[in-house]
């Protein structure tokens, strides 16, 4: 099992900011955490109720995709959003929804980029390191009068469990032999030594970027998730174009402008197109 009590230590000396009322429910395996952390919601939990298992039989993945969850792995969801006066939270448009998903994903890599890992962004909700999956992200909400009533984010990466070609392994990344990178590992291994420093280094991510995105808003934040976007740049082909990758939109869209058309009656042009339009590849795994 998970020790919990190591999880609350380390993460209260990590969190810079007071943001979430965070309390932790542990689980060795169930269904879906972001299930139950929907399921705690209805029965009255606050925003920082977190929901911790060693494995999940369906994990949620982006699109209805089911997330593999063997044992090894991080799997948790955090409420972290609910309208209520207590809370004292800004309306969220439900067109603005995927901003709580660009909060977590820069909180999360900020944070482990502090620890020396190397990580990216990839368009729209994936952790990358060396190129590779290392996790992912999914934001569920409810709408009520078009604005968002509640929001559950559910985070995977991948820690000692196995993974796909296109996926990496933190742990092993961590105790793998690379001469180049030697002294970075070195010191990410002294504050990631366990699953449960990971968790904590997550909860401090997750609560960094909701900070970022309610206290300085979306203008500061989208510049700061760039950052860490690693698909700027590349070229993708839409409707018989093909286009340059120039950003993202503080509504999640991927920003690009197309260069060059099979058809001589397309106008170069820059073009947004929503999350799930087209996917984005990975580099091949490397040793």
């Amino acid at each position: 099992m998970l020790d919990l009590q190591q999880i609350e230590s380390r993460f209260h000396l990590l969190r810079q900011h007071r943001f979430l009322d965070v309390s932790l429910h542990t689980f060795s395996c169930v269904e879906s955490t972001n299930q139950i952390a929907w399921e705690l919601a209805d029965s009255g939990a606050n925003i920082g109720t977190t929901v911790i298992a060693q494995q999940q039989n369906s994990g949620r993945g982006q699109w209805g995709r089911t997330w593999s969850s063997l044992p090894g792995g991080l799997y948790l969801s955090m409420l972290i959003y609910q309208s209520s006066p207590e809370n004292n939270l800004p309306p969220i448009p439900a067109t603005d929804s995927y901003q709580l998903t660009l909060a977590t994903a820069w909180g999360i890599a900020h944070q482990l980029q502090s620890c020396g890992i190397p990580l990216q962004l990839k368009w729209p909700n994936d952790l990358i390191l060396q190129g590779c999956k290392l996790g992912g992200i999914l934001t569920e909400t409810r709408i009520g009068g078009e604005k968002i009533t509640r929001a559950v984010v559910g985070v995977g990466i991948n820690w000692q469990n196995p993974v796909p070609e296109t996926g990496i392994n933190l742990y092993q990344w961590l105790n793998s032999p690379d001469d180049d990178s030697r002294d970075i590992k070195n010191s990410a291994k002294i504050q990631i030594n366990s699953l449960e420093a990971l968790i904590a280094e997550v909860l401090a991510g997750i609560e960094a970027g909701l900070t970022c995105l309610f206290s300085e808003g979306v203008s500061m934040l989208l510049p700061r998730y760039l950052k860490f976007f690693r698909n700027m740049g590349e070229q993708v082909y839409v409707d018989n174009s093909v286009g340059t990758i120039i950003g993202v939109t503080a509504k999640g869209c991927l920003h690009v402008r197309i260069t060059a058309s099979e058809s001589k009656s397309v106008n170069l042009r820059e073009i947004f197109l929503d999350p799930g339009t087209i996917s984005l590849g990975y580099a091949k795994p490397t040793n």
